[in-house]
């Protein structure tokens, strides 16, 4: 039996190359920088500000956060092979996150949603910051501590696991989350969407089945 799944969690170290994990974390700061400035302008019609992520994450308020972004959903093609190997399951990809944390943030004690099924959390760049996950299922106050490093995973089964950090008292954290599901007749293959790179269906208005295409 490998690791997840007796622990329902497991590390990977170097998951990618830590110099691809520092470009990422550039290429989210500009983004962030370039997305600020555009929101300031008030240049974005309503339907494409969620191309540019958002300054108003309700899991984690005061940080900048992007869904789906193209980078991100291409590592997140990329990751699945690595994924499939250390659970020893057949996945399909569903979406990515992207969260850029600050000094006092905090990401609550909580399970991730129904689209989260199998998840790692991948470190690019910034300061440390522990991860801490109770397999237990017992609400253990302690919980198991995760120090990574950038470039390495915390694969971990979201639904069933609880996890969260404690308040961050670095300046910055850079850190991107890759959702799958395990691949049957039930799995939210990409969300919903009708493929990656897409916004999430929340944010768009109509979406024409007949012509798979959104109508915003």
């Amino acid at each position: 039996m490998n690791k997840f799944k007796k622990n329902k969690y497991t590390i990977v170290r170097k998951g990618i190359d830590p110099k691809l994990a520092d470009f990422l974390t550039e290429y989210l700061f500009l983004k962030k920088e370039v997305s600020n400035t555009l929101f300031k302008l008030n240049c974005l019609p309503p339907h494409l500000k969620g191309l540019y992520g958002t300054f108003n994450d309700p899991q984690v308020p005061n940080s900048y956060a992007m869904y789906s972004d193209i980078a991100n959903e291409v590592l997140l093609k990329r990751i699945k092979p690595i994924m499939e190997k250390n659970t020893g399951l057949k996945l399909v990809e569903t979406y990515s996150y992207a969260r850029i944390y600050q000094k006092g943030n905090i990401l609550k004690r909580h399970k991730d949603r129904a689209s989260c099924e199998i998840s790692t959390t991948l470190n690019l760049g910034g300061d440390p910051w522990p991860v801490y996950l109770d397999p237990t299922g017992e609400h253990n106050k302690k919980g198991i501590k995760v120090n990574l490093n950038p470039g390495d995973m915390l694969i971990y089964s979201g639904c069933d696991i609880e996890h969260w950090r404690e308040p961050f008292k670095g300046k910055h954290c850079v850190q991107v989350f890759l959702h799958y599901n395990i691949k049957n007749k039930k799995s939210m293959k990409y969300d919903g969407r009708i493929h990656l790179g897409l916004p999430s269906i929340q944010n768009v208005s109509i979406f024409d089945k007949k012509n798979d295409f959104f109508i915003i």
